[in-house]
């Protein structure tokens, strides 16, 4: 981060944090500040700004809180790294990640065949008794978790869970089923202490929850996907356009 000297005016209304705060948003807006870099010290800022270094850490907290800077255990802050995911676009988490430029990765938490359960049975139509492989793992970016995702595959499809090693999507398009469009829900809730341990949170926190029915070209359903993406480093976008 260069020398920088913002407008700071004493008599104004509006507190010095809050200032501060609105003038680092700037340059992160404008890319002056841009997304993994680091800032300066507390005290470096403090001295830069000619304020004291509560006032600074308090303009730091707020933005910390707001998700736009995150604070690394013993390396200072950083711009926060928030991606930007398009609605328009069927895409997996892998390509999503790889199109970025950032390394996918997964935890893996549960991969098994079992009984569908009655909200799989009805998202995938499926008949009393049908079996799906249910996956479950923690994606992550570039070692970051991103999101708790809960899949569920017929098991017509999908019969070892064990070959689902990164990309489902690939997985599928491999064996012959290619997702052709898919239907999303989305919705914010708070991160329950399940999910807020997992993803690094703070119980409360909100959380972005989506839910994925993908479909064959033919209309049958291939997948159900139940997310929790991490609110402060998320944004889906959708293009709108006129009639």
């Amino acid at each position: 981060m260069a020398p920088w000297k913002p407008h700071l005016d004493p008599e104004a209304p509006t507190p010095l944090y809050l200032q501060i705060k609105s003038a680092i948003e700037e340059r992160i807006r404008t890319g002056a500040l841009r997304p993994g870099e680091a800032l300066p010290s507390e005290r470096r800022l403090a001295e830069e700004l000619g304020v004291s270094r509560l006032t600074v850490r308090r303009a730091l907290d707020e933005l910390v809180a707001g998700g736009m800077l995150e604070r690394r255990q013993g390396s200072g802050t950083f711009v926060a790294q928030r991606l930007e995911q398009p609605l328009s676009v069927l895409s997996g988490f892998s390509e999503d990640m790889q199109a970025r430029g950032m390394r996918p990765g997964s935890r893996w938490l549960r991969r098994e065949s079992a009984l569908a359960s009655p909200a799989e049975s009805l998202a995938l139509s499926l008949s009393p008794g049908e079996e799906v492989v249910r996956l479950l793992r923690v994606r992550t970016a570039d070692g970051t978790p991103m999101a708790l995702e809960l899949a569920a595959v017929p098991k017509r499809f999908l019969d070892d869970p064990a070959e689902v090693r990164s990309s489902l999507y690939a997985c599928l398009r491999r064996r012959g089923y290619p997702p052709a469009r898919a239907l999303e829900r989305l919705r914010a809730v708070a991160a329950d202490e399940r999910v807020a341990g997992i993803l690094g949170l703070q119980v409360g926190e909100p959380v972005l929850y989506i839910e994925r029915i993908s479909f064959l070209e033919d209309g049958t359903p291939l997948e159900f996907t139940r997310s929790h993406y991490r609110g402060d480093r998320y944004d889906f976008v959708a293009e709108l356009r006129g009639r």
